[in-house]
This record gives structure tokens, C-alpha cells and sequence, in this order.
């Protein structure tokens, strides 16, 4: 690709995986709304049981062998073909493995309905199995447009059967509806919206090489959900059911706006970073960029929810769920580096270094663990703190390799971070001022909001920062 037509194709790769990504997190997000209203957080505690189980399996069907596609310069159809048998054949045996094992799952939990909800929740395995394929094909031509289109129409589908059901007193049940209807639906429009079919083609030879790449990030990933869902299964295990539920949703109100930024720059960078991996200089430039671009928009939106955590939890949630404002507080803090962390990590699947990408994460299970060791018996506040200290040391040991090979490791990503986390303190003082002296929760919210946005973007216009005048100009073209 020449200079001009990658800028122009990343651009509106990264445009539409905004659109994506923020669209059906805003969606997902009012539905988790109107769900919590209506549903008790032992419901939400339930769905958190088995979220690790689900999520390992779904690890296991993707195996890497996509990322691996998207990695290559050269693919044939084959590879695909070989990509979709082997999709489906695992996620037929994973289901197998699931049914049988629910008895035992929640004889674990000693919550007797977790038998059928394992059940019938390990359909969605079959229904994202399906569309593998195509999100990869999309991917590696930057179509990030079509995977926006069907992402959003799952999320409509799945929230509106979600709610109804919620509505008519399903319970626990509306959450599983959702998450069927949503995966249906949003795996149904990619085979609508790809002009791929596939043929019932496996090549030894092109599994072994697609395996020999995916498998290191098979094991990434299965440790990965390992480390992010063992809360759950101990909360789960010696703690009622609610706290769960609370920790659950603190972690998915944090993972709104840092999961999604986390989503928007694997989806659209990694292909982009692909492309130019020979290129070192070139690489090492978009790369910063995207550090700093994600640290703009991150530190003061979590910043900014922690403040304000108190009216967002009452107004949204209603007030059963108090117990979540200083546990959200918390959480928020803790992802404050993700971002930054997941794009230190893009970088080496980027270049094929899929083996450091192992090596660092595992790296960081000692921590991990002492992490756990030490916060688990003291409970769920004293959990999320623990997160907070492990997530600030995680980003130094994710961009390790990144300084040794390419020069830019922590310690300059913190400087090229450092006006933001200025430009926050400032907005920050202001905001907790203004709270102290407005008791009314509706206002708060809403002058905390204006205040804070207003503050923060001004004082980077003092600062004279880049990503100010890229984002106005961004957003100037986009209106004109």
C-alpha cells in the first residue's frame, strides 16, 4: 500500500470500528440498564458463574488460527475452508463437553439452575462458531462497515429479547434470551452482508500452519480468561450470590468505555500494523500514536466516572444497587492503563512475535496470584484494589518488549502520556469542587459532565496537544 491509500483505508477502518464498537456498547449499555432495573443482582451473579466456561470454550474455537489468517500476507481459500470445518467441529464437541458437565458445574456452585442455564446458554458456541470466518475475511480487507452493520442489528435483536423477556419475569432466563438472540442475529446478517461460502475443505497442511502460529495465542487467551474469570468462580464459590452480581457489573460498566477503546484499536490497528511490520519506522509511528489517542480518551473518562460514580449508579441503576458506587470507583481505576496495555501487546502478534506475546502474559501470573492470595479473604472492595495494583504493574511488563525492540518502552509511553494525566488533574479538582456544593444527583451528573469535558479539552488547548486538533479535524470532515 502506498503512504496515502493506508492512511486513508486505516482511517476508515478505525472510523467505522468506532461507529461498531460505540454503537453497540451505548446499545448494550442501555439494555444492561434497563435489565439491572428490573432484574436482582443474583441474577447477574448466576450469568457470572458461567462466564468462564464459556468463555474458555469459545478460546478454544478460535484458537488463534483467525488471528493467524489475519497475520499472513498470503492466504488461499483453503485456509479459510480448513478455518470453518475446524470451527464447527470444536465448538460440536465443546457443547458435548458443556451438556455433560452442567450437573457438575452447578452441584460446584450449589445452585441447582445452573444445570439449564449451561445448557442452553452453550448453544451460542454453535452460533458464533458460524461466523468465524467471515469476521476474519472482513478484518483482513479493513471492512470494518459490514462487521458495524451486523454487530448492531445482533445487538438490537438480542436487547429487545432480552428486555421483553425481563419484562414477563423470566429472571435469569432474559439474560441467556439475549445472548442466543444476539448472537443469532449478528452471526445470520455476516453470512447475509459476506459474499463468502464456504466448502466442507480440511487441509492437514494448512492447519498445521495456521495451528503452529494460533497456538501460542490459543494458550494466551485460555490464560487469559482463566486469569480474568477465577474472581468469579471464587466469588461465585464462598461469597452470596449478590456480590457477585456487584462485581460483575462494576466490571462491565468499567469495560464500557476501556473495552470498548481496547476493541476499536485491536480490530482496525492489528491489520494496519500487519501491513507495515517490515517497516519499522513507519510501525513505530502509528503505533505511538495510537498510545497516545487512547490515553487522550481514557484517563479522563475514567477519571470522570469515578467521580461521578455515586449519581450514575442511583439514577441508572436505582438505589439496590448503592453497594456498587465505591467497588465502580475502584474499577475504573484499574483499567485506566488497559488500552495502553492491549496495544503493547497488538504490537508483538502484529510483527508474528506470538511468542513473547505468551511469554509476557505469563509473566504475570505470579502477581496474579499473590493478588488473589492476599484479597480474596478480605473481601470484595479489597479485590478490586488489588486489580488496581496489578493493572499499573501489568503495563510496565507489557511494554517491555516493545522498548527492547523497537525503542519505545514504558518509561516514554509515560511521558507521551504525561499532559493527559495533567490536563485530568485539573478537570478533576474541578469536578469533586462542583460535587461538594451540588447535592442534587441529576445535576450533578449533568453539570459534572459538562464541567469536566469542557475543563479537560481546554486545558489541552492550552497544552497545544496533537490529538486535539486531529480529533477536531476528524470530526470537522466527518460533518463536512
Amino acid at each position: 500500500m502506498h503512504n496515502t491509500s493506508l492512511k486513508s483505508t486505516a482511517t476508515k477502518g478505525i472510523i467505522w470500528s468506532a461507529v461498531d464498537k460505540f454503537a453497540v456498547q451505548f446499545g448494550q449499555f442501555v439494555v444492561s440498564i434497563v435489565l439491572a432495573r428490573i432484574l436482582m443482582p443474583e441474577d447477574f451473579g448466576l450469568m457470572g458463574m458461567l462466564t468462564i466456561f464459556i468463555a474458555l470454550s469459545q478460546i478454544f474455537i478460535e484458537s488463534g488460527m483467525g488471528t493467524g489468517l489475519i497475520q499472513r500476507q498470503e492466504r488461499e481459500d483453503i485456509d479459510f475452508s480448513t478455518l470453518f470445518v475446524f470451527n464447527l467441529g470444536v465448538s460440536g464437541f465443546l457443547y458435548l463437553l458443556l451438556f455433560f458437565s452442567a450437573p457438575l458445574i452447578s452441584s460446584f456452585f450449589k445452585q441447582p439452575q445452573l444445570t439449564d442455564l449451561t445448557r442452553i446458554l452453550g448453544l451460542s458456541l454453535f452460533l458464533n462458531a458460524f461466523a468465524i470466518v467471515q469476521r476474519t475475511k472482513l478484518t483482513i480487507v479493513i471492512d470494518f462497515k459490514t462487521i458495524a452493520k451486523s454487530n448492531v442489528v445482533g445487538m438490537i435483536a438480542g436487547g429487545l429479547c432480552g428486555v421483553i423477556a425481563a419484562k414477563n419475569g423470566y429472571g435469569v432466563w432474559s439474560l441467556v434470551i439475549q445472548i442466543l438472540i444476539g448472537s443469532l442475529a449478528s452471526s445470520v446478517s455476516l453470512w447475509f452482508f459476506s459474499n463468502w461460502s464456504p466448502s466442507i475443505a480440511f487441509s492437514k497442511k494448512s492447519f498445521k500452519s495456521l495451528f503452529g502460529y494460533g497456538s501460542k495465542l490459543l494458550m494466551v487467551g485460555l490464560y487469559a480468561q482463566i486469569l480474568n474469570n477465577v474472581y468469579n468462580i471464587c466469588l461465585g464459590k464462598f461469597y452470596p450470590t449478590a456480590s457477585l452480581g456487584y462485581y460483575t457489573r462494576a466490571k462491565s460498566l468499567a469495560d464500557i468505555s476501556a473495552g470498548t477503546i481496547v476493541s476499536i484499536l485491536q480490530q482496525s490497528t492489528f491489520p494496519i500494523l500487519t501491513t507495515v511490520q517490515h517497516d519499522k519506522e513507519k510501525l513505530i509511528s502509528i503505533y505511538g500514536r495510537m498510545i497516545r489517542m487512547s490515553a487522550f480518551f481514557i484517563i479522563p473518562l475514567m477519571m470522570l466516572i469515578a467521580l461521578l460514580a455515586k449519581p450514575i449508579v442511583i439514577l441508572l441503576l436505582t438505589e439496590k444497587w448503592v453497594a456498587l458506587i465505591p467497588l465502580l470507583q475502584w474499577m475504573v481505576f484499574a483499567r485506566i492503563f488497559y488500552p495502553m496495555s492491549a496495544l503493547n501487546m497488538n504490537l508483538l502478534n502484529a510483527v508474528g512475535r506470538s511468542d513473547l506475546f505468551l511469554k509476557v502474559d505469563l509473566s504475570k501470573l505470579p502477581l496474579t496470584l499473590l493478588a488473589m492470595v492476599i484479597t480474596i479473604p478480605l473481601g470484595l472492595e479489597a479485590i478490586i484494589i488489588g486489580h488496581v495494583v496489578t493493572s499499573a504493574l501489568s503495563f510496565f511488563i507489557n511494554a517491555y518488549f516493545p522498548g527492547k525492540l523497537f525503542g519505545y518502552g514504558p518509561i516514554k509511553q509515560l511521558k507521551d502520556m504525561l499532559p493527559f494525566f495533567v490536563a485530568t488533574i485539573g478537570m478533576a479538582i474541578l469536578v469533586f469542587v462542583m460535587t461538594r456544593f451540588v447535592d442534587n444527583l441529576v445535576l450533578q451528573l449533568f453539570f459534572g459532565s459538562l464541567l469536566g469535558s469542557i475543563t479537560y479539552l481546554f486545558i489541552c488547548w492550552l497544552l497545544k496537544l496533537d490529538e486535539l486538533k486531529e480529533i477536531g479535524e476528524l470530526f470537522f470532515k466527518s460533518l463536512f
